[in-house]
């Protein structure tokens, strides 16, 4: 029993060194250059890159109230901590768009988690985002960063699936050295994060979406649903309208910020694992002896 004690506290300690590391290695002040042009020439970044866009969700019911399901997104920066400062304007040819497809499991009326995926950011010469170029126009311009997301994130979702209204929604993800191109993004001393590890952390405001079919999404369906997600129903024949089947397939709006942050030292999370598989194997010790 001591033994589990102390394991439990070292598990505890472990956990909230984690969170007290992702708490103070959110990269503050540093640089984005939306046109490559390097550091002298990118702007200062408080902490994040506002985005905006939206999601279409295909969920499988696996029974026992549980889902997986898959997401594909698209989305649109236009500026950094809501400033007003937009990049197109300040930088000519700095239209930055990103697109998300992601994997993962959840709970009818309780929380849903990613298990996998990718983000790419792209910089288009090009303000088309909303387009029938490439996919939504969303992926026609040059990549410049690519991140894979991590197991973990999520949020709550409802009794069909959808998350809950204006509920949060957490991606993190991990870009390795080489996967930002360089001249994009800096810490605030100059020195160019492409030849760093850096995590991502996208914090978004998700909405059920329901005027997909209005003018101002009038390529969603094709672009997003039908050639991105695959899906190859309603909508995507010929005569046919799409519509939102709450459980099975739906369109959510996303709205939030992009920040980077620190890989955590090894050292931690190897004190974390430790701890939690010594409390394992203890439970299963005494588990025996009941």
């Amino acid at each position: 029993m001591k033994f589990l004690k102390k394991l439990s506290c070292a598990a505890a300690v472990a956990l909230s060194m984690a969170g007290a590391a992702h708490a103070e290695d959110v990269l503050t002040n540093w640089v984005f250059n939306p046109v490559g042009a390097g550091y002298a020439s990118g702007q200062a970044i408080g902490e994040y890159l506002d985005v905006n866009g939206n999601a279409f969700i295909q969920l499988a019911n696996n029974g026992n109230n549980t889902f997986n399901f898959q997401e594909n997104a698209v989305f649109n920066i236009v500026q950094a901590d809501s400033n007003g400062q937009l990049f197109p304007v300040n930088y000519p040819g700095g239209n930055i768009t990103a697109t998300f497809a992601a994997t993962g499991t959840g709970t009818f009326n309780g929380q849903f988690q990613f298990t996998g995926g990718t983000i790419n950011i792209y910089q288009d010469t090009v303000a088309n985002y909303g387009s029938t170029a490439g996919i939504y126009g969303a992926n026609d311009g040059k990549l410049i960063a690519s991140f894979d997301v991590l197991v973990g994130g999520g949020g709550n979702v409802d009794a069909s699936g959808n998350p809950i209204s204006n509920g949060q929604v957490t991606v993190y993800a991990k870009a390795n050295a080489g996967d930002l191109a360089s001249g994009y993004f800096f810490r605030g001393n100059g020195q160019d994060l492409s030849s760093e590890d850096i995590l991502a952390f996208a914090f978004t405001n998700a909405n059920g979406l329901t005027n997909f079919n209005s003018p101002a999404n009038a390529n969603l369906v094709s672009e997003v649903a039908c050639q991105f997600g695959g899906y190859t129903g309603a909508g995507c024949t010929t005569g046919t309208t799409y519509a939102n089947v709450p459980g099975q397939n739906f369109f959510v709006s996303n709205n939030g910020q992009f920040k980077l942050a620190e890989v955590p030292e090894p050292g931690s999370l190897a004190l974390f694992g430790i701890a939690m598989l010594g409390a394992g194997v203890a439970a299963r010790k005494r588990n025996k002896k009941a």
